[in-house]
């Protein structure tokens, strides 16, 4: 007998099918237009647009725009974050050197994230399962999907060449093996097949946690959801839990001593520790601490002013109206990873709006997997009496809000589909053009985005804010021809070139949104002229809004009122 208002069972494989349809049709939206700027007049004013997407991959243009990936006192981030730049190599031994590669590489790992995701959610559904009992039809996975597909937060970081989607994608992979891990049982010898089974999630995850942290040093944050995923599957036993995971870290440990030992320390230690010395300050104190944790949590809303709160909601949900849904290993383990990297951020303060990519993913998955499993668990059985109007009100409640949100989301996403911008590549080429045509300096360019140009242009660059070499020392060293500066020249920069270098001020380029760098300015470096001074330039007056510590940005509320 058919419950009363139940779907027919030919229906759901029919919806997810064109969930999934619907998600792929996003994602290829992300494909086009892969050299446009970064979304200008949105929400996130993120500086990381302007610079780390030549930073992190700078190993890599480096190595096919001079022949070596290193330069000695310059910002060499290679040397302790190597896997991102070697992916990147891969990619342009074929491609050239390229922006669009780059970003189509990045594209490709979203597309890689949104199938892991998928099977993720899969597999616990299954695991889940009452043994004997056949899996049921499960919408979470779809609809975790299509969140994540159509969501404008996802779409303008992960068409962006930076680490977070790679850190990201090598998670959810961890998640998957360490749902395949499988205790030794008894001591009855096992065939060399079973040994194999057993063997391969164990060591995919000891190859996968080195290079979490390879790709992205917070990685480290993110490793208690994965041993959680262990602590389930060793039935939450101690001594089968230390079977699994001691093997694994063990492996990862060798991994990561082996690249440390015979790479770093006796070549790119200077390099190694700059990198978290450049990186090492926080902004929280036992005065601000709750402030500061607030702030972060608040700022929250960069990720969707609805996907967010209902993320909360879910959250809610699992700890207070049915705590027993944390039975599901799934959902703890998301919730070690969004605590964990929060954790992070607020020990960091430096609210940059990127750094919550690495957060919506697990919040987005939260969503579809705790109502769905409120929605199971609460349903009567087939003999029983229907469901409540308090429920029946939530459950349509809560398909509403999710229906809104993937329609709002959707159409945020399809209009930066539709207009998309080219201000950066513009100037970064009418750059390459007046430098090449100048025969007379050489065409080495200094800037805090010079590793940007050098990927758009081809044009070698070095780091005129970060580098184990004093900024001046680094000048003589490697007499660069052009400076190109945002908006001004600031005085240190000025006390370092002046001494050699008269700035010839060439072109100027309007570029993109930010009040503090929305004109690039291209100056020649000429012979300085002897008995003059160089002129001084006062910082611009920033608005109140924008006066934060180096990195932060107002929050999603501030920007809306």
């Amino acid at each position: 007998m058919k419950r009363p208002g139940s779907i027919s069972f030919p229906i759901l494989p029919v919806l997810e099918a064109s969930l999934l349809l619907a998600s792929a049709f996003f994602f290829i939206l992300h494909a086009f237009h892969l050299s446009a700027d970064f979304p200008n007049h949105s929400l996130w004013m993120d500086w990381a647009k302007y610079t780390d997407e030549g930073w992190y991959g700078d190993g890599a243009i480096r190595h096919f725009l001079r022949g070596h990936w290193y330069v000695p006192g310059d910002f060499n981030p290679a040397a302790a974050l190597p896997v991102w730049p070697l992916l990147e190599a891969a990619l342009f031994r074929f491609t050239g050197v390229s922006l669009t590669a780059a970003r189509a590489l990045t594209v490709a790992i979203f597309g890689l994230i949104l199938a892991a995701s998928y099977l993720l959610l899969r597999r616990w559904h299954h695991l889940a399962t009452p043994a004997g009992q056949a899996p049921s039809r499960n919408l979470a996975p779809a609809i975790a999907v299509l969140l994540l597909a159509v969501s404008p937060f996802c779409y303008v970081f992960t068409r962006m060449a930076i680490l977070e989607p790679l850190l990201i994608l090598l998670t959810l992979l961890a998640l998957l093996a360490a749902s395949y891990a499988t205790p030794v049982q008894g001591v009855e010898p096992i065939s060399l097949r079973d040994r194999l089974h057993q063997a391969l999630p164990v060591v995919s995850l000891g190859l996968l946690l080195p290079l979490m942290v390879l790709t992205k040093t917070t990685a480290i944050f993110l490793l208690p959801s994965i041993a959680w995923i262990l602590w389930a599957r060793a039935g939450y036993r101690l001594r089968p839990f230390f079977r699994l995971a001691l093997p694994a870290a063990a492996l990862a440990a060798v991994t990561w001593t082996a690249y440390y030992a015979l790479l770093i320390r006796p070549h790119f230690l200077d390099d190694y520790h700059y990198l978290f010395s450049a990186n090492g300050y926080t902004g929280i104190t036992p005065a601000t601490a709750l402030s500061v944790l607030g702030d972060t949590i608040v700022d929250g809303l960069w990720i969707g002013n609805i996907l967010y709160p209902l993320a909360l909601l879910a959250i809610f949900s699992a700890f207070l109206l049915r705590p027993r849904l944390l039975r599901n290993p799934l959902i703890p383990a998301l919730l070690l990873w969004a605590v964990g990297y929060t954790a992070f951020l607020a020990y960091h303060n430096n609210l940059q709006p990127r750094y919550y990519l690495v957060l919506a993913v697990p919040l987005t998955l939260l969503i579809p997997v705790v109502f769905s499993t409120l929605w199971t668990s609460s349903q009567p059985s087939v003999t029983s009496e229907p469901l409540s109007p308090l429920r029946r009100l939530a459950t349509a409640s809560i398909v509403a809000v999710l229906a809104l949100l993937t329609v709002t989301d959707a159409r945020q996403t399809l209009h930066y589909v539709r207009t998309p911008d080219y201000t950066y590549t513009s100037a970064a080429a009418q750059i390459r053009n007046i430098v090449s045509a100048d025969h007379t300096h050489n065409p080495l360019i200094l800037s805090i985005s010079g590793s940007d140009l050098s990927l758009m242009t081809g044009l070698p660059s070095i780091c005129d804010d970060f580098g184990t070499m004093d900024l001046a020392v680094r000048v003589q060293a490697y007499h660069p021809g052009w400076y190109v500066a945002w908006n001004q020249v600031d005085d240190d920069k000025m006390d370092a070139l002046a001494p050699i270098y008269h700035l010839q001020r060439v072109a100027a380029f309007p570029t993109m949104d930010d009040p503090e760098r929305n004109l690039l300015i291209l100056y020649r470096l000429d012979p300085a002229i002897p008995g003059t001074h160089p002129r001084r330039h006062r910082k611009p007056v920033i608005p109140r809004l924008l006066q934060t510590t180096f990195g932060q940005q107002p929050s999603p509320i501030q920007l809306e009122h």
